[in-house]
């Protein structure tokens, strides 16, 4: 697949999604190699404890972009069907308007199918070139990377960042993986609670981004 993310002569992303292109403030200077940070997901919908997970790797790890990728359909959720693609990503790009250092990556909407993370992986080494990259993950899955596809490449590709439990639980990695567990920011909300809150009739303004919950409000697919 030809990548839609071209460099551009001031060193910044000329960057094209279902919603056209954007210019972008440039990533790293010339002398660094530049810091990626790949938070993959449902986002069914976006949520505070999603953004609070972002500013924490931004900050720990001294990232210089950090990615958000909606995933098309998990390998591991093959029976859950999430709200639409476009909703999704219409949440996740109010939930990041104005955050300079984070943006929406759709290419696994775009390719659609199951999403396989060592496809993205390929994906974003392919654009970025000797780019150093940070994927992000639940601790629960942490453990289970040895059965994702093709395990080799992906612990060769990316060190894997693990986003801290409210409960404090440890994380583990099995060989041929390593890596690190986010300090900050753990909170105890998930997607699915806010679902059944907006199924049920409940207010999440305080749990999702104020523009998040309005157009929730205005177009439901939750209901």
């Amino acid at each position: 697949m030809s990548s839609r993310f071209n460099s551009v002569a001031s060193g910044g992303l000329k960057v094209e999604s279902l919603t056209g292109s954007v210019s972008l403030a440039p990533l790293h200077s010339a002398t660094n190699i530049m810091k990626l940070g790949i938070y993959g997901g449902t986002f069914d919908p976006v949520h505070n404890a999603h953004l609070l997970v972002a500013q924490a790797a931004i900050e720990e790890l001294k990232l210089d972009r950090l990615f958000f990728v909606p995933t098309a359909r998990s390998p591991f959720k093959l029976d859950y069907q999430p709200a639409p693609d476009l909703a999704r990503l219409q949440f996740l790009r109010l939930a990041l308007a104005g955050k300079t250092n984070c943006e929406v990556d759709d290419q696994e909407i775009r390719r659609g199918g199951i999403s396989y993370t060592v496809e993205t992986l390929r994906n974003f080494a392919k654009r970025f070139p000797g780019a150093r990259m940070f994927y992000l993950l639940g601790a629960d899955n942490a453990a289970k990377l040895a059965e994702w596809m093709e395990p080799g490449e992906l612990a060769r590709l990316a060190e894997f960042v693990v986003v801290p439990r409210p409960d404090g639980g440890e994380a583990r990695f099995q060989p041929p993986f390593c890596g690190r567990i986010l300090s900050g920011f753990p909170f105890g909300v998930s997607s699915s609670q806010i679902r059944a809150r907006i199924k049920a009739g409940l207010p999440v303004d305080t749990l999702v981004p104020t523009a998040v919950a309005e157009a929730i409000g205005k177009a439901n697919p939750y209901l």
